[in-house]
């Protein structure tokens, strides 16, 4: 298998189109190598596509897709229940199935590591001031973790001096806010939670209460939710002019992600721009036959990434809709195809992390 700690050394968009194909090829045949021999579920389902992982993968674009929502009805991992280290769960609301995904020591020590590249590129490398706009008691339970929950902590790593903005009934915490901002006045900080959520008890709140606050030295890093906010008719622009108009914050970055591929984020550019890094890839699928998209052709998300080894989650179909702008031209510098999500298919369930929550207790 590969040397991750190599890859880690390698900048994370620094490959062109044909060097990117080649290492993705590469590992990601070795990987449906691994899952096919341990996970018995994966070999079935490979089989009845009488597919040969041997002789059958010229690109990893060759590798049968599985659909995000088998999370959901099978337990699907490669690895002993004696080497579970931690569950993911996806989010949900109540009733509804939610994905499990199981994780051992190797596979969550390199999603972490892949999300300290991949941010740190946009962040930098220095750990600064946290406010999470979210309440505490959402990370309590550490042993199965919430894509909410897991997003938190997975960010909280940029992090240093960690406020919460909310308290657990939801509920602005407009002194522990402004406690935080006096200690750490002139500094650089780092903001982060899920978008609806931000909108609803952050900036709503503030509008509300006629408050403005300094965010001018923040970083606002932000991902999920987006259903909701298109229903508001709240489009990423108009929520970058709101947040702006009550806290001054300029830079402000979406992210895409999924419990079901940790760690292999897509993060937005300065031109507003979502970016596939070294560590994964983005394809559009058409709906009628599943042939690839070209650039520009709306279709829906197939996203592939190096890091599932302990569960067959590194070629997956979303539920999500989208397009490839573009690949290695975006005018921020980084090569790698961009892209931007449309939404949700319809029909599908809604999920994002921020769309389905409750008081954590």
């Amino acid at each position: 298998m590969i040397d991750y700690e190599k890859i880690l050394n390698i900048p994370p968009y620094a490959y062109d189109k044909k060097e990117k194909e080649a290492f993705l090829t590469e590992i990601l045949k070795d990987l449906t190598k691994h899952h096919y021999q341990n996970c018995s579920q994966y070999k079935g389902i490979l089989d009845a596509l009488n597919f040969n992982s041997e002789a059958g993968i010229r690109s990893y674009q060759d590798i049968p897709f599985l659909p995000v929502s088998l999370f959901k009805k099978l337990e699907l991992k490669s690895i002993k229940d004696e080497e579970i280290f931690k569950t993911m769960t996806s989010s949900g609301t109540t009733g509804q199935a939610v994905s499990k995904i199981y994780l051992d020591k190797e596979t969550a020590s390199h999603q972490q590591k892949t999300l300290v590249k991949i941010v740190s590129n946009f962040t930098g490398s220095s750990r600064m001031p946290m406010l999470i706009i979210d309440c505490p008691s959402v990370v309590k339970n550490r042993a199965m973790f919430s894509a909410r929950g897991a997003g938190i902590l997975g960010f909280s790593i940029f992090g240093a001096n960690k406020t919460y903005a909310l308290d657990d009934d939801m509920n602005l915490n407009l002194d522990a806010i402004e406690t935080f901002l006096e200690k750490h006045q002139g500094k650089p900080i780092l903001l982060f939670g899920f978008t609806f959520m931000i909108w609803q008890h952050f900036y709503k709140e503030l509008k509300k209460q006629n408050k403005k606050i300094d965010l001018s030295q923040g970083i606002l890093i932000h991902g999920g939710g987006w259903k909701k906010l298109q229903n508001e008719s709240v489009n990423p622009q108009a929520f970058k002019d709101a947040l702006r108009d009550v806290s001054f914050i300029k830079k402000i970055y979406d992210y895409y992600g999924m419990v079901e591929q940790t760690g292999c984020v897509y993060m937005e550019c300065e031109e507003g721009h979502l970016h596939a890094s070294i560590f994964s890839d983005i394809l559009t699928r058409r709906s009628i036959d599943f042939t690839p998209c070209d650039i520009g052709e709306t279709g829906i998300i197939e996203v592939v990434s190096i890091l599932p080894k302990s569960y067959p989650g590194h070629v997956l179909l979303t539920e999500d809709e989208g397009v490839i702008l573009g690949e290695d031209d975006c005018p921020c510098g980084r090569s790698g195809k961009y892209f931007k999500i449309h939404g949700r298919l319809k029909n599908a369930e809604i999920r994002g992390c921020s769309d389905t929550y409750g008081p954590q207790k």
